[in-house]
């Protein structure tokens, strides 16, 4: 490739699902990527590894980069032979100044291609209940720049035809400049009775939308505190915005919660709580590795034939037990005859993905329900092997033993505490940014504590309780006000010893019913 390419890739509004997957596709080839501060963050996850990420955005006016800069680092990545994406949010040719970016690539010899993005223009209103056309309103809407500044003269906006030969407009990025836009529709013949709404971080859970009339909106707006980015809509349409919103209405809107799972298995809980409309903040205070030794579990791959049962815990002991029987020059051939116990369906999903049949799921996906499942079956004389975490609690291995089953216990990983971001969300805590705090295990609990001046159970023992003095520096103060959700209820006993109580305890463990439960408690009304 003598000369690189410059994709010109419309980002969308805000939310990541409204990229296109051509856009993603440039994301993902791209060895440069330029983006913009409207550009959710979540779409650079689909950069390819050693994709270098230049941020060129802007705030309030403020330019990280001028312009011309930013064309000239399109124009000098490109001549070194990289594929550039540029990141724009909503679409590059809707008012994002992608025109004046495709003039100088152009002007320079550089191959492009413009990937179209889904606008703010139609996606805010829409995502805030407000269709642009409907056929009892209006027949005609435009697009128009909110940034021009009026008072100065001149203007290149034709007030008296939009007033009042065009029923509905969109304006981009007029918050500012809402009092001469109000100003001007008015002078020229628009009623001072026509809706208009104001929608801040559209398609986000963030948004925030204003409805008023244009003799009323300025001060509503100012009221409410309404700060760039916006979109505003003009028209008889925002009227309908009553029956038709949809976005806020959801029933986690734009509650901040804090996931505590390794990141690794956080995907599908994060997935659900955006789909409640929540913000994940992701702090995941446990990470899955190797064991220190895997002298055990080599041991027991080795001598496979001789179990009756194997005893899957978490699908992070199907997912390094196979990893395993591999490394040792076996398949799932070897499991032949062996009876399958998995504790809860995504580990039994784990196991069946491999085309190995589960034999036993408890009803209760905890150490009990095992327990209570093995004395239904009838265990006695069996030989069973246990692959699990490091540190686990051994009521399992011993109840079974009871039972007269010979049993094999093998560390197949162990789990560790990263401590990145603690700063930063401790500082949202004490601000009181997060709604939420969730636990998946008691290992998230015990981490989670371990990255903050808490109380341990130790102190608790010595009689620290609740939310109460702990110390002179102590960061107890950071959970007042905070709910606390736990998965199941020994989760819920191990923030117990920590003198803390679980408001939310999901009846059954998995994260669908977990999320359910979260849904519930702000559904009664609560904190919410």
């Amino acid at each position: 490739m003598e000369i690189g390419i410059v994709y010109l890739v419309g980002a969308g509004p805000g939310d990541p699902g409204l990229l296109t997957l051509k856009g993603k596709r440039c994301i993902e080839k791209a060895d440069v990527i330029v983006y913009d501060h409207l550009v959710n963050d979540k779409l650079l996850e689909f950069a390819k590894d050693g994709a270098e990420k230049i941020y060129v955005g802007k705030i309030a006016g403020k330019h990280s980069k001028p312009q011309e800069e930013i064309n000239a680092l399109l124009v000098s990545k490109a001549k070194e032979r990289k594929v550039v994406a540029r990141l724009k949010g909503g679409d590059p040719f809707i008012f994002g100044r992608g025109g004046e970016e495709a003039m100088e690539l152009s002007d320079n010899g550089i191959p492009f291609e413009v990937v179209p993005g889904v606008s703010a223009a139609t996606s805010v209103p829409a995502y805030a209940g407000i269709p642009l056309t409907h056929r009892d309103f209006n027949s005609s809407i435009a697009f128009i720049t909110g940034h021009e500044d009026t008072s100065k003269g001149g203007s290149k906006i034709e007030w008296d035809t939009i007033s009042t030969c065009i029923e509905n407009l969109i304006f981009f990025m007029g918050v500012k400049n809402l009092p001469n836009i109000v100003k001007n529709l008015i002078e020229h013949g628009r009623s001072p009775d026509t809706p208009i709404a104001v929608i801040k971080w559209g398609t986000t859970p963030l948004q925030e939308t204003v409805v008023g009339d244009l003799k009323n909106i300025v001060e509503r707006v100012k009221e409410r505190e309404i700060k760039p980015p916006a979109i505003i809509v003009v028209g008889g349409v925002v009227a309908l915005r009553e029956k038709l919103s949809w976005f806020e209405k959801k029933p986690l809107f734009g509650k901040r919660i804090l996931i505590t799972r390794q990141k690794a298995q956080a995907e599908d809980f994060v997935k659900l709580i955006e789909d409640a409309g929540a913000i994940p903040v992701e702090f995941p205070v446990i990470e899955t590795v190797p064991p220190d030794s895997w002298d055990a579990l080599d041991n027991s791959i080795k001598r496979l034939d001789s179990y009756k049962w194997i005893i899957f815990t978490s699908a992070n002991s199907v997912r390094f037990f196979m990893e395993r029987l591999k490394f040792n020059g076996k398949d799932i051939r070897e499991l032949k005859g062996i009876k399958i116990c998995a504790i809860g369906p995504k580990t039994a999903s784990s196991v069946e993905s491999l085309g190995i049949k589960v034999d036993s799921m408890p009803e209760e996906y905890i150490a009990e329900g095992v327990i209570e499942e093995m004395i239904k079956i009838g265990i006695k004389g069996e030989k069973m092997l246990l692959p699990r975490a490091a540190v686990a609690r051994d009521i399992l291995p011993e109840e079974l033993k009871k039972m007269g089953a010979d049993v094999d216990v093998a560390d197949a990983y162990k789990t560790i505490k990263p401590v990145e971001r603690v700063d930063d969300i401790k500082e949202m805590l004490r601000k009181g940014e997060i709604d939420v705090i969730t636990f998946t295990s008691s290992s998230t609990v015990k981490n989670f504590m371990s990255c903050f001046k808490l109380p341990t159970p130790l102190l608790r023992k010595e009689g620290i309780k609740g939310r109460s003095g702990f110390g002179k520096g102590d960061d107890i103060e950071i959970l007042n006000g905070v709910i606390i959700a736990s998965i199941g209820p020994v989760t819920a006993k191990t923030v117990e010893e920590f003198g803390f109580k679980s408001d939310i305890v999901a009846d059954e463990y998995t994260i669908e019913r977990f999320v359910e439960k979260i849904i519930e408690y702000f559904g009664r009304g609560k904190n919410g």
